[in-house]
């Protein structure tokens, strides 16, 4: 089996059985504020099984393509959603689950104003910006206990545009 994923544009459908993808697409959902905004409503489906949301920033390195995955994470307690706090392309990896382990991944890149939310227990890559800054908003489960389980293959996948 090739070690090799290529790049996908991220569309709402293709993510959805691991997500939301956030973005502005079509007509607002109402006009607010004296007709001067448009709001795009409800777009993540925010789940935390206990806890609360909180707001944290990131700020992380970018990485080069072609990039090597080594390691995923999920987190059972609670969806996370990544918030870019400019309008550079980011990197999305995900998995599905088979039977408590990653299957074979799928890699995304995001168009300019594109946000993501993981349905929480959804494998994925971790932050992957590929150009600077890497400050993201991420909204994610508060709470006691341990959210966080990694799984690092064998042997890395190498995802590049092709």
């Amino acid at each position: 089996m090739s070690r090799r994923i290529a790049l996908a544009p991220l569309t709402a459908t293709a993510f959805a059985p691991f997500g939301d993808v956030l973005d502005c697409g079509g007509a607002p959902d109402r006009i607010i504020n004296q007709g001067m905004c448009g709001r795009w409503h409800d777009r993540a489906r925010l789940d935390f099984g206990d806890g609360r949301a909180g707001v944290s920033l990131f700020n992380a390195i970018p990485r080069a393509l072609p990039y090597a995955l080594d390691l995923v994470e999920r987190h059972p307690d609670g969806s996370q959603c990544f918030v870019p706090m400019s309008l550079q392309p980011f990197l999305v990896i995900v998995a599905p689950d088979e039977g408590g382990a990653p299957g074979r991944p799928l890699a995304f890149l995001t168009e300019a104003g594109q946000a993501i939310n993981f349905h929480r227990g959804t494998w994925h890559g971790v932050l992957t910006p590929l150009h600077a800054p890497g400050l993201f908003a991420v909204i994610d489960r508060i709470g006691p206990g341990t959210n966080l389980e990694e799984y690092c293959f064998e042997e890395p996948w190498l995802i590049d545009m092709e």
